[in-house]
């Protein structure tokens, strides 16, 4: 990890405030690798099923999201199956779940 990355404990607190901030429900559903740890993102649109964005890094090593399941909105509990496999493979993964009928999120600034 370069100098100028930020710990992931540290965005992950960021953004939980800034949802907080705008009223939008978020849950910090796993902790991870305080340092380098990826996140995973579980984009509740409620009645429209769940997306999945999983944290990876451009080849300038800038944060991005890659949605997963080819960004296809799904059923909660396959969401929760998809991520379970995710953790059980990378037990240092941070899960991050926020309910948002239009799939905000406060990670798109980090």
């Amino acid at each position: 990890m370069s100098d100028n990355r930020l710990p992931t404990d540290l965005w992950v607190s960021a953004g939980l405030r800034r949802a907080s901030d705008e009223s939008v429900p978020i849950a910090l559903v796993r902790k991870g690798e305080r340092q380098s740890g990826t996140v995973i993102l579980k984009l509740n649109q409620l009645d429209r099923g769940c997306r999945i964005l999983t944290q990876t890094r451009d080849l300038d090593g800038q944060l991005t999201w890659f949605p997963a399941l080819d960004g296809a909105a799904i059923p909660e509990p396959e969401a929760d199956a998809y991520i379970d496999r995710a953790v059980a493979r990378d037990p240092d993964l941070w899960v991050i779940e926020i309910e948002h009928r239009e799939g905000w999120h406060p990670y798109d600034i980090f």
